[in-house]
């Protein structure tokens, strides 16, 4: 029995470079046609800036602020078979800046879940464990919402779209009882203890629960990004740090594509964001904080191994002594068995 179901990750998630021209261009060789992408200018000072397919070409919401949903002619104008186009705006095209694009397919196309007590929009990946998830709030506490993934998520993203509203994330492996904390994406803030985010309810396999605090379930238009555990292919966990330079191993599986993380409890710190792209050999140093607009940043950090990711420093961003740390990982190869059934990496072609 295979290890994952996933051979090629690429067919679901990858990190495409692309310089900026100022005019328009059409982005290419993301593998898929994506319906959400993630684009952070690396040269200069510009929020990392998020598209999906489920709210439409155009419109766009920043991690690393509170602000509303907005729509701009300029930004990202069409979806693709291969990748998506973009126009002039400068967070996604300014002229000979260098940009990382991180990709992911859902379903490319949407349809009704009634399986909560609020009625969403969903396009779902089942094969992959992402979906991309639009609902109106009903501020009632305990209103549950179908993420359409048919397993439970180990990640969620929320971000109300009409109001100025901090980013609500919720992790499986946060705390003992996740489910009754939160973290901000736009925010280095630790953990928060909260029942009017997630009704202090575990999500199950068809739907997530929510409190009445306003980002996550007020009078307002949100979007969530939902994400199950897909074996050798992603992985939401925990550690603890050691402060050891020598090296802090994760266990994830699959040799990363792309690693998220932050420290959970202990001190604050930045969401801090690493790619295979940006660092296709060890060590894997250049840092991106969605919770920030700050340009990409220089750093001794981790290397990318065939089943994990190994730290490298000490700072308490990563790997600070007696803290712990939350992350979400995807993967460049993952394991497959073989005859005898041990786990052996494959290379994606």
């Amino acid at each position: 029995m295979a290890y994952s179901s996933i051979v090629k990750p690429t067919d679901y998630f990858n990190t495409v470079l692309y310089t900026g021209n100022g005019s328009t261009q059409s982005i290419t060789g993301v593998n898929f046609q994506p319906d959400w992408v993630w684009i952070k200018n690396r040269t200069e000072d510009y929020e990392h800036t998020i598209f999906d397919s489920v709210r439409g070409v155009q419109k766009f919401i920043r991690s690393s602020t509170t602000g509303a949903e907005a729509t701009n002619s300029n930004s990202l104008t069409a979806f693709g078979t291969d990748g998506f186009s973009i126009g002039t705006e400068s967070a996604v095209n300014d002229n000979s800046d260098s940009f990382v694009s991180w990709n992911w397919l859902a379903s490319n196309t949407t349809a009704s879940n009634s399986d909560g007590s609020i009625t969403s929009t969903v396009s779902a990946n089942t094969t992959a464990g992402f979906s991309i998830v639009t609902y109106s709030g009903n501020s009632t506490a305990g209103a549950t919402v179908g993420h359409g993934l048919g397993a439970t998520p180990g990640m969620i993203i929320v971000k109300g779209r009409d109001a100025t509203i901090d980013w609500n994330v919720y992790h499986h492996k946060n705390t003992s009882a996740p489910e009754t904390d939160y973290l901000k994406l736009n925010s280095t803030d630790a953990t928060t203890d909260s029942s009017a985010r997630w009704n202090d309810t575990a999500p199950t396999s068809s739907v997530f629960s929510l409190g009445t605090q306003t980002g996550v379930n007020a009078g307002f238009n949100y979007v969530a990004y939902c994400f199950a555990e897909k074996k050798g292919y992603s992985k939401f966990g925990s550690y603890e740090g050691t402060g050891n330079a020598n090296g802090t191993f994760v266990y994830t599986g699959f040799k990363p594509a792309w690693v998220l993380l932050k420290i959970s409890s202990g001190t604050t710190g930045a969401w801090t964001l690493f790619d295979n792209k940006r660092d296709p050999f060890n060590e894997v140093d250049n840092r991106l904080f969605p919770d920030s607009s700050g340009v990409e940043a220089d750093g001794n950090d981790c290397d990318f191994l065939s089943n994990g990711f190994k730290h490298r420093t000490t700072g308490s961003g990563t790997n600070g002594s007696g803290y712990s740390y939350i992350y979400m990982a995807f993967a460049e190869n993952p394991f497959v068995a073989n005859d005898s059934g041990t786990a052996v990496p494959v290379v994606a072609r």
